[in-house]
């Protein structure tokens, strides 16, 4: 029993020293990124107002729209994908599922030159993305990984629930909104605070897509930041801060529905 303690409290302290680090740092007057230190010797606001004066919450602000639309357009693409495979059959099926799968292999790298292509002249209709929030939000509106999820939790639902819903008269868009998507709850759950975080952690697309530095979404900012010889690395982790917040706010209100979904697909699978 105390050795198990032992080992809580040290994997406890292995993934909250980052964090700590990170705190302090943006607090402390006098923060160096090579010295670590758990509490800010000389606590100041001093490098939030810096951050906040190179524009950070304006970067925070196109990372929170992006991150929003993409999030809305990737779950709505991701369930309607995912009923189609676990309720229809059709030709091509497999190769469907295939191409999900790989999707999830290739690095970003591998796509970032053909991306910045497209975006630049869409094919058929010919519009320029770069410099819009749609050039990141379309790119990250079909992840393979939440549709997969989805997909597979549908199929564990019994089919019996939608036949007796067929013979009522129910539709297939009216079946999917009230009768699938409630039981889905806990696997939509999992998509959703991964499919925001896999979003606001984007690093890659954003760069791509931005035509001036006023396109920069959070993490690309942060970069440039950390680049600059004029700023200390106190603005740089008090950017990192702002920054955190929003994926550990809804990692906590989402958290249940989180345990819940990793429960349920460990319990059916």
């Amino acid at each position: 029993m105390a050795l198990r303690i032992l080992l809580c409290l040290l994997a406890l302290a292995v993934f909250a020293a980052p964090f700590l680090t990170i705190i302090s740092g943006a607090f402390d007057e006098n923060a160096r990124g090579s010295v670590l230190s758990f509490y800010p010797h000389h606590a100041t606001l001093t490098n939030m107002r810096v951050a906040g004066d190179r524009g950070i919450w304006d970067y925070f602000t196109n990372s929170l729209v992006i991150a929003g639309g993409g999030l809305l357009l990737q779950l709505t693409v991701s369930v309607l994908a995912a009923y189609a495979l676990a309720r229809h059959r059709f030709r091509g099926q497999a190769l469907v599922m295939t191409l999900f799968m790989l999707t999830m292999m290739l690095p970003e790298e591998v796509i970032a030159i053909p991306l910045s292509l497209v975006l630049g002249d869409v094919p058929v209709v010919g519009i320029d993305l770069k410099g819009t929030a749609f050039g990141v939000i379309l790119p990250v509106g079909a992840w393979g990984f939440s549709v997969m999820l989805l997909a597979e939790f549908m199929r564990e639902i019994p089919t019996e629930i939608e036949e007796a819903a067929r013979i009522d008269g129910v539709g297939e868009f009216r079946m999917l909104w009230q009768i699938v998507l409630p039981l889905c709850k806990p696997a939509l759950g999992v998509a959703g605070v991964l499919g925001f975080i896999m979003i606001w952690d984007q690093y890659l697309l954003p760069l791509i897509a931005a035509k001036d530095p006023t396109d920069y979404t959070v993490t690309v900012a942060l970069s440039v930041l950390r680049n600059d010889p004029e700023i200390g690395s106190g603005v740089v982790l008090a950017g990192s801060v702002i920054a955190l917040v929003p994926s550990l706010v809804v990692y906590l209100l989402l958290q249940r529905s989180l345990v819940s979904g990793i429960t349920a697909g460990a319990t059916k699978g």
